[in-house]
């Protein structure tokens, strides 16, 4: 029951945040420009300021485990390209597809992954080491499948040069940029005064909230209502399917404690709100992105609560 408790503790808050902009939008209090402003800031802003800080603060050196991060990073791959090309044999929507893979791929690991490693261990290595080794992978693959699968206005064609326009998108990807200088000034060792910290940290303490209210906001419930079915198999693959596959993997290599938990956050926590910033950015479905990263919050106090007594129960956290 604690177990249960402590998850409910964790993922509610969020899921609550997104009805209270739901709510406002309903009441007139916020309007679509709100909804596209507050999505453009959370991506190019206060998303960068949050991994930027998060890394930035990490002891590379003395906790860099490599075994651990390729795990992380070739898992993560795995399950992007099983799940993109698992599209193009079951999804006849076109449409769908890149928010599809995205959402269901794509932890929210620097939001709430590191929130559930902090409140079982407190302060933790590990939870920075995940995010080296799948976060970039993330960012990287999801412009990949977001600028291949996005959709075209009309009479707009599809640029023939699309491999360096995914290139560059990547290059220019404000996440992908604030990682490299996190984990620059993270292996330099430079220490920030006092007055620069706080307002790294002060812009960084708005991406979680903003994202949230935004997509809440944003959230089309009878456009999401009719994209049901893909709601769930998403669901399904990013609760589910990814942690039943890896975990055993991960078990069978030995990792244990922190370093079990993290890579559990990195497989089956809910869909991050950046899905729904990427994907209403970059021309991808963002009411089905959005109707994912609802019930995957949702759900997720149920899941991870099992995937966390199951894993405490083999004596393993």
């Amino acid at each position: 029951m604690s177990e249960f408790i402590f998850s409910l503790n964790v993922t509610l808050p969020i899921f609550l945040v997104m009805v209270i902009g739901w709510f406002f939008k309903q009441i007139g209090m916020l309007d679509e420009h709100f909804v596209t402003v507050a999505n453009k800031f959370n991506f190019k802003v206060t998303l960068p300021f949050m991994v930027f800080r998060d890394l930035a603060a990490v002891d590379i050196r003395a906790t860099f485990d490599l075994k651990f991060v390729l795990f992380c990073a070739i898992s993560s791959s795995i399950c992007f390209w099983a799940i993109w090309g698992g599209t193009h044999l079951f999804i006849k929507d076109k449409s769908i597809r890149g928010a599809f893979v995205q959402a269901s791929f794509r932890s929210s690991a620097a939001v709430m992954g590191l929130a559930f490693i902090n409140n079982i261990y407190g302060s933790s290595a590990m939870g920075p080491m995940m995010i080296i080794g799948a976060v970039p992978l993330y960012n990287i693959y999801s412009v990949i499948v977001l600028t291949f699968e996005a959709q075209l206005d009309e009479g707009e064609q599809r640029d023939t040069q699309i491999i360096k326009k995914t290139c560059v998108n990547i290059i220019k990807n404000p996440i992908i940029i604030s990682i490299a200088l996190g984990v620059i000034v993270a292996l330099i060792g430079i220490d920030f005064p006092v007055i620069i910290d706080k307002t790294i940290n002060s812009v960084a303490q708005l991406a979680t909230p903003l994202a949230l209210i935004g997509l809440g906001a944003g959230f089309e419930g009878k456009k999401a209502m009719k994209k049901m079915k893909p709601t769930i198999a998403a669901s399904l693959i990013k609760l589910v399917i990814q942690p039943m596959v890896f975990i055993p993997i991960a078990v069978s290599m030995g990792f244990t404690g922190e370093k079990i938990i993290a890579i559990l956050i990195m497989l089956a926590a809910p869909a991050t709100p950046s899905c729904y910033i990427m994907a209403k950015n970059m021309k991808n479905d963002g009411t089905l992105t959005a109707s994912i990263v609802v019930m995957t919050t949702l759900l997720a106090a149920f899941t991870l609560t099992g995937w966390i007594y199951l894993l405490k129960v083999m004596g393993l956290i």
